[in-house]
């Protein structure tokens, strides 16, 4: 075929995926309407990991699995944002890299409503002001995101997905390198940063503030003044790059939760959150977690928190493998109970790759 014929073999080939798009997006659609008769939730993660394993059997190349699995997180994305008007809150502003792992699971089409304030992302949850929330838990480096713990202990919503993000930063400034005088960024950054900061930039003062975002914004604004930040400010902010990856250890990944009203039903490859307190005596803890050795089942993070309610008194955050509804974990669950003077499943989602 010559390269008239290969283009015209094009245009067809375009005309049939956009006619079996808008057929797929009508399905999508008589599901939503059935999904609001039963009340039923309309973003299920259960069901988009089913989405997305199978459209990665059926890819047979050569488009990469990474460039299909883009491809149908836009679709998804479409037919969400048709289904409802789907909001989705997250600890901004823009180009965060909350905003990110946000756009990364939920797509461009949604509404994203940036917030100050991981609180303020639960309370915008709670107060049904948005569908669902995406707040950092943890990252590789810094560790736990304290704030987000703390919300955790005080309210009803629940887990209903993970996203883990790889997080790239870089130095961005209008002016030269040398000619920089002071940095801005988030004090995580700077802590993810700082034998890079120590060996290139040793002498210039850093200055926290609330978001790399928002270090960009100050950059623009301060004579001489650079920010550490991710490619995606740079772009929105239309400031030069002038050292990328800069982040100590390569690998770097934060790891965000996705908050909802309810969780989702188990997928054979799940995770589940829980947080506990427990009697204030000699094995306490250890009786409580020895519940799961028992029914040999694995335990993948504990964090503990301050009660505030009483001075010395913990609350303990745990993940375990597997979903609430499996009959191993439920059983652990139910004997957990007997030693905590408190214990709520904070939720069941499938396992992100990370």
């Amino acid at each position: 075929m010559n390269l008239d014929e290969l283009r015209s073999r094009i245009d067809g080939l375009d005309a049939e995926i956009v006619r079996l798009l808008n057929e797929r997006i009508n399905v999508v659609l008589s599901i939503g309407e059935e999904k609001k008769k039963t009340g039923a939730e309309i973003y299920v993660p259960a069901r988009e990991r089913e989405v997305f394993e199978k459209i990665k059997l059926l890819n047979q190349g050569p488009l990469p699995p990474e460039s299909a699995h883009a491809i149908y997180r836009e679709i998804m994305s479409a037919a969400l944002a048709l289904e409802t008007e789907m909001k989705i809150a997250y600890l901004g502003p823009e180009a965060t890299f909350t905003h990110q792992a946000a756009r990364s699971k939920f797509g461009v089409s949604v509404d994203y409503i940036a917030t100050g304030t991981i609180s303020e992302v639960f309370t915008r949850v709670q107060n049904r002001a948005a569908d669902y929330g995406v707040v950092p838990i943890e990252n590789s480096t810094e560790g736990a995101v304290t704030h987000t713990f703390d919300q955790f202990a005080n309210t009803p919503l629940k887990i209903c997905a993970e996203i883990y993000l790889p997080i790239s930063l870089n130095l961005l400034s209008r002016h030269p390198k040398e000619e920089v005088n002071m940095i801005y960024s988030k004090q995580e950054a700077f802590g993810q940063c700082r034998s890079w900061l120590a060996t290139n930039m040793p002498n210039v003062p850093l200055a926290p503030v609330e978001s790399t975002t928002r270090a960009v914004q100050l950059a623009l604004q301060t004579p001489g003044a650079a920010a550490i930040a991710s490619i995606m400010a740079s772009d929105l902010y239309d400031i030069e790059i002038l050292a990328e990856n800069i982040q100590d250890i390569q690998g770097n990944t934060t790891r965000f939760l996705v908050i909802g009203q309810n969780y989702g039903p188990a997928t054979g490859r799940d995770k589940t959150s829980i947080v506990f307190g427990v009697k204030h005596k000699v094995g306490a803890l250890y009786d409580a977690l020895s519940v799961f050795k028992a029914d040999n089942i694995n335990m993948t993070k504990i964090e503990s928190r301050p009660s505030k309610n009483k001075a010395w008194e913990y609350y303990f955050f745990v993940d375990i493998d597997g979903h609430a509804t499996d009959p191993l974990v439920a059983r652990a669950l139910k004997e957990l109970q007997e030693h905590c003077t408190l214990m709520t499943v904070l939720g069941s989602y499938p396992k992100a790759e990370g």
